[in-house]
């Protein structure tokens, strides 16, 4: 396990690594996808189509593939191990959440407009420093991690570099009124 901690001029830009790895991966690897066991496709639909707004790219009557903007998929659903399946029990363990990452702070408070007009209760909510983040469950009770990072220059971070989170409250008002307004431009 490598110790040695790199310098800020080492990182054009994000954050300095509290520890590398003895042979890190390429710094532009990125998550592609996501793909997850569904109890039912026509409910989880309902939900990320209908509610989220994400595009379908592909419906099969056992699979679901979605975008945002055109990509071959960024969520993927499958019923086929879990045709009205439950969710795992607390304490297994398995997914913690999947983080939906949002252009602009004006379209995550759109997101959380769309939750709040269909009644989508949401499990919490915070101000990281670097992101604003709403947290909920999808209709398997897999955690979702709505959010927008903040412009990287604005992240909090210590005199080394490293990224500090800060709990601070979110301004949900604030957000939804951006959400609307800006919903309110395009429409």
């Amino acid at each position: 396990m490598s110790t040695k901690a790199p310098t800020q001029t080492e990182y054009e830009t994000g954050v300095v690594p509290r520890e590398l790895a003895p042979r890190s991966v390429d710094p532009r690897t990125r998550i592609g996808h996501v793909h997850l066991k569904t109890a039912d496709i026509d409910r989880v639909h309902a939900f990320y189509v209908g509610i989220l707004g994400f595009d379908v790219v592909l419906r099969m009557r056992d699979a679901l593939f979605l975008s945002a903007g055109g990509y071959h998929h960024h969520l993927g659903f499958n019923t086929w191990e879990s045709k009205g399946g439950s969710p795992p029990p607390p304490g297994t363990t398995g997914l913690y959440h999947v983080a939906i990452l949002y252009p602009t702070r004006a379209a995550l408070g759109d997101a959380l407009r769309r939750l709040a007009e269909a009644g989508w209760p949401l499990d919490g909510v915070n101000d990281h420093g670097s992101h604003e983040a709403l947290y909920l469950r999808d209709p398997d009770g897999n955690g979702l991690e709505l959010a927008w990072d903040r412009p990287e220059d604005q992240w909090p971070r210590d005199e080394q570099g490293h990224l500090t989170f800060s709990g601070n409250r979110l301004d949900l008002e604030g957000l939804l009124k951006e959400g609307m307004e800006a919903t309110t431009k395009t429409e």
